[in-house]
């Protein structure tokens, strides 16, 4: 089976959007024909009403798809079901992708995920406060049987547990050292501070103790001395 490239492809913006990529672009103006879509290019590019599920003001962001037509023109739509799927054969769980959020759900956030496929990030895995539009890095925590992805914003196995434990340092030198968290502080206060699970932040805080960086209290941690410098 071929597999897509773990390199994930690059964040669409208003500055740099190209054909085949999702991305929140400004509306420039609004006429009979549609709305023009700042992309980066010299020409803005067309959203037309046929394409658009509301109807954009001037000003306003809106999430698209960006292909060509029949006829080779650069288009732009509002319509993202008819270009993505739920059916992400090409990944496995583990790979790095980029994401563009797309809408809250009430299961956590809905998001395209290499401008290809519908992907999921549970609330759970919610580690930054995430707005529609954004781009960013993610990984795929799971291919569910019906190719469905559940997708993460850490990284899996030990390069997660890094990434926690920058956190926690970045965190522990802003206060002076200090942190009031540990073993026994509940899981909403560790997700509250830190953006992370009570099981990430237990593994990476073990990590850093085992590597002298902190001690370790009930209720709290501190730096060591010396490891105050980033």
């Amino acid at each position: 089976m071929v597999r897509e490239s773990t390199t994930p492809p690059r964040a669409a913006s208003d500055a740099s959007a190209r054909i085949g990529e999702v991305a929140y672009l400004t509306v420039t103006a609004v006429n009979n024909t549609g709305a023009f879509l700042r992309w980066g290019q010299p020409k803005d590019v067309l959203l037309p009403y046929s394409e658009q599920i509301f109807r954009p003001d001037p000003g306003k962001r809106v999430l698209v798809k960006l292909y060509e037509d029949d006829q080779g023109r650069p288009v732009a739509t509002m319509r993202l079901d008819r270009f993505l799927t739920d059916d992400a054969w090409a990944l496995a769980q583990g790979d790095e992708v980029a994401v563009v959020v797309a809408d809250r759900t009430d299961l956590g956030m809905k998001v395209v995920v290499n401008h290809r496929y519908w992907g999921l990030i549970y609330q759970d895995d919610i580690s930054q406060p995430l707005r529609r539009g954004q781009s960013l890095t993610g990984y795929v925590k799971q291919r569910r049987d019906d190719g469905r992805l559940d997708i993460s914003m850490l990284p899996p196995g030990a390069a997660r547990l890094d990434v926690v434990g920058e956190k926690i340092l970045k965190a522990l030198r802003e206060s002076g050292g200090y942190l009031p968290l540990g073993d026994k502080s509940s899981a909403h206060d560790i997700k509250a501070r830190l953006g992370v699970s009570k099981s990430a932040f237990k593994q990476a805080i073990g990590r850093l103790y085992k590597q002298q960086l902190i001690t370790l209290a009930p209720d709290a941690i501190r730096l060591n001395p010396g490891a105050l410098a980033p």
